[in-house]
């Protein structure tokens, strides 16, 4: 009689196990890997960014609401000493884009980012907020100026606001890249190599020579560089610690 119930919730459990794999595959595209504890957190910036405007059901978007709560998680944890950012994303809400930026380029823990795929528009700035960027060599990078959507009130004072807007961006990706300020303006109001549009599209390698990017590497070499500066982060820490003791 035991045994038939010790068998029973036995099954009942793996049952819940299996639902519960089913689920996660449904509504985030995974499945349960070997838990092993690790000190980096990824985070991964895919699809638009989504901001004060809902997008439709059928985009991919990344979320501004659910990435703040995260960055500041990673800040407080004890455990995560390092973040690891993915990005593959055509862009999206500005506002949002440079808070997350902001957020990331705040963080007191060291930081890579990695473009894969893409990391176009508002996701040049995000990309460049971490410590160290690197690009695949068959990525992209779309950089242009602040577009409109939507209805656009006709004063001057709507184009004072979003020429504004475009100098905030050039300020952030310029103060945490190599490129210099009169370069990106160059390639964001270049013409004739986006059709019917201003801007310029930059593979792995000439984002790299344009000094937007760090290096041309893949997953591994983002990991073993985000490992590097973690321990040159404890290294600085434990020199800090011993100086105060000194003292």
């Amino acid at each position: 009689m035991n045994n038939n119930i010790q068998t029973s919730d036995t099954q009942h459990e793996e049952n819940e196990k299996e639902n519960s794999e089913i689920e996660q595959i449904k509504e985030l595209g995974t499945t349960n890997l070997p838990h092993e504890e690790s000190n980096i957190h990824c985070l991964s910036i895919i699809g638009q960014i989504e901001g004060h405007i809902l997008l439709p059901p059928h985009n991919k978007t990344t979320k501004y609401e659910h990435v703040i709560p995260q960055l500041v998680a990673i800040e407080e944890s004890k455990q995560i000493e390092g973040l690891l950012l993915v990005l593959n994303t055509v862009g999206g809400d500005v506002e949002a884009g440079l808070a997350i930026s902001e957020m990331i380029a705040s963080l007191s823990k060291p930081t890579v980012s990695i473009v894969l795929g893409g990391g176009h528009s508002i996701g040049v700035p995000m990309a460049v907020s971490a410590d160290y960027c690197f690009i695949a060599s068959s990525a992209t990078m779309t950089i242009h100026p602040i577009r409109l959507n939507g209805m656009v009130i006709g004063v001057p004072q709507t184009y004072e606001y979003f020429n504004k807007m475009q100098e905030r961006v050039v300020k952030f990706v310029c103060s945490h890249s190599k490129i210099t300020k009169e370069k990106f303006k160059e390639l964001m109001l270049k013409t004739g190599e986006l059709a019917n549009d201003v801007g310029v599209v930059l593979f792995g390698e000439e984002a790299v020579q344009t000094g937007l990017i760090d290096a041309v590497g893949g997953l591994s070499d983002a990991i073993a560089k985000l490992n590097e500066l973690i321990e040159e982060n404890k290294k600085k820490k434990a020199d800090s610690t011993s100086g105060g003791l000194i003292q």
